[in-house]
């Protein structure tokens, strides 16, 4: 890949190395989602990784929503 640019290439590069943050999958009302914890019991949603298709039209699990959940042990 040739990057034609004047900008300077650690503007360009910046964040692309970064590791991805902590992510957990959990079962919530027979959802399984793919979600970052924030503390105990709450965590926001990543992606829905097995539900059905209606779920997907939930304002409720959409990508950056804030929900509460059991954490395993």
């Amino acid at each position: 890949m040739t990057l034609y640019t004047i900008m300077p290439m650690d503007v360009i590069w910046e964040g692309s190395f970064k590791e991805p943050e902590a992510t957990v999958e959990v079962v919530v009302e027979s959802i399984l989602m793919q979600v970052m914890p924030i503390d105990q019991g709450s965590a926001q949603i990543v992606r829905l990784l097995n539900c059905s298709l209606n779920d997907y039209l939930n304002p409720l699990y959409s990508p950056g929503q804030m929900i509460r959940y059991i954490p395993s042990l």
